[in-house]
């Protein structure tokens, strides 16, 4: 069982690293900005760490253990990595492989995998491709559509990307709020760098350039 330790702000970014940025292989695109959107800050951060290793080495994929992990990501809890990579292996980011130890033990041992990979997989296996805070309007072709753009955009930090959705769906900047669990002067605060980002000027053009 993974240990669950309080995080400190030394040990995971808030939760408004980029969805695109150029460290995160933006040639991926779209694929990569819905990978974004489905894992927490801690996760990201050691996924993006582990992509941006493979590709560094100029390989496919690479193999990882927790010590050059922690080394990767500057993260000094051995604690807080497990619970980082319990997720990422839950949703399918990665996976575990078990070599043999230098003392004929087990060392767990795991593989990064690309963003088209990883919700291929997703897909193959059943799990939802979907963020968990948009899953409910999975099926909706208008809402679809807004999430398309809204990943699309790569120039948005996840919780901008959240705070667009919630505006499709109609919520007040109360509600948005409570939904995130932050403040409404910071929805505010999010929405105005969103305005500039989508070239608009309120809410209403920002809802209509993402669903029509």
């Amino acid at each position: 069982m993974f240990s669950h330790k309080t995080l400190s702000k030394s040990e995971v970014e808030p939760e408004t690293y980029p969805l695109g940025e150029p460290g995160e292989l933006s040639a991926a695109g779209g694929a990569m900005a819905l990978v974004a959107l489905s894992h927490t800050p801690l996760e990201h951060r050691i996924y993006i760490s582990m992509l941006a290793e493979t590709s560094h080495l100029g390989a496919a994929s690479g193999v990882f253990n927790t010590r050059q992990l922690m080394q990767l990501t500057n993260i000094r809890s051995t604690g807080t990595v497990r619970r980082g990579l319990e997720g990422l292996l839950t949703k399918l980011s990665i996976e575990r492989l078990n070599n043999g130890g230098a003392n004929g033990g087990s060392a767990k041992h795991f593989c990064v995998r690309s963003p088209e990979d990883i919700l291929a997989r997703r897909q193959a296996m059943g799990v939802e491709m979907y963020p968990r805070e948009v899953r409910l309007r999975e099926g909706n072709q208008f809402f679809e559509r807004a999430i398309r753009r809204v990943v699309a955009n790569n120039m948005l930090s996840r919780r901008e990307a959240q705070v667009a959705l919630c505006c499709v769906e109609g919520l007040t900047n109360a509600e948005i709020g409570n939904r995130l669990g932050v403040g409404e002067q910071t929805v505010k605060f999010h929405l105005r760098h969103i305005f500039i980002k989508f070239g608009v000027k309120r809410r209403a053009e920002l809802i209509s350039r993402l669903l029509l």
